[in-house]
């Protein structure tokens, strides 16, 4: 048995009765071959949720400080989040981005799932925020399809993005795989990626119902 069915046997029921998770159009995502799984980001618990929810293995970038943390605390959330297909990255070093960027291609070239939030960031008041063009790259680079995805009401549990989440309502909601081979070798036309991405993000608004915003997250928590 994998980690991550073990994790899946035994945290999945008690996940399942604390987040009563209900999970709409799972069908859209392909059986097999690489995929990119594109949604927003609430909170913390986002990351744990998507890939218990999802029947294939999902690989996404965390933040390095999730697996290198002291004590016994460290060891579990290290054992977790590496277990369900995080792959720690120092995105705040100079070259963080592009190093998530490549593990994202190797992952997709792989076969594999990638998921990714395009806001790049937590939203800091549930409202959605322009994403990042990183997705658009890795889709025109390696051909994988864009699954959009929704993750509705664990602000509700976890306000804030930290503390221990309260018992509470999740959905996760899938919409219709996006491909964007009319734009095969574009990659580096910047408005190219930003049509792919905001239409990416488009998809994920109608999925979730959240309000839009039309800048980046970071510079909203930075004002």
């Amino acid at each position: 048995m994998s980690r991550l069915s073990l994790i899946k046997a035994v945290l999945g029921p008690f996940l399942r009765l604390m987040f009563r998770s209900r999970v709409e159009g799972a069908e859209n995502i392909p059986g097999t071959g690489p995929v990119i799984l594109a949604g927003n980001h609430l909170t913390f618990i986002d990351s744990m949720i998507l890939p218990l929810v999802c029947s294939r293995p999902v690989y996404f970038i965390g933040k390095d400080e999730y697996v290198t943390g002291k004590g016994l605390k460290g060891r579990v959330m290290a054992w977790f989040f590496t277990g369900v297909g995080m792959i720690p990255v120092d995105r705040d070093g100079a070259n963080g981005g592009v190093a998530a960027l490549m593990t994202g291609r190797r992952i997709l070239e792989d076969g594999q799932v990638f998921g990714i939030y395009p806001e790049g960031t937590r939203s800091p008041d549930g409202r959605l925020y322009r994403g990042r063009t990183g997705i658009a790259r890795l889709t025109l680079m390696t051909g994988a399809p864009v699954v959009p995805f929704a993750v509705i009401g664990t602000d509700k549990l976890q306000p804030g993005g930290t503390g221990l989440p309260r018992p509470g309502r999740v959905t996760v909601r899938f919409g219709a795989p996006m491909e964007f081979s009319r734009y095969e070798g574009m990659d580096r036309d910047r408005y190219v990626l930003r049509a792919v991405t905001d239409s990416v993000m488009t998809e994920v608004m109608r999925l979730s119902g959240q309000e839009y915003v039309d800048m980046y997250a970071t510079k909203a928590k930075a004002a």
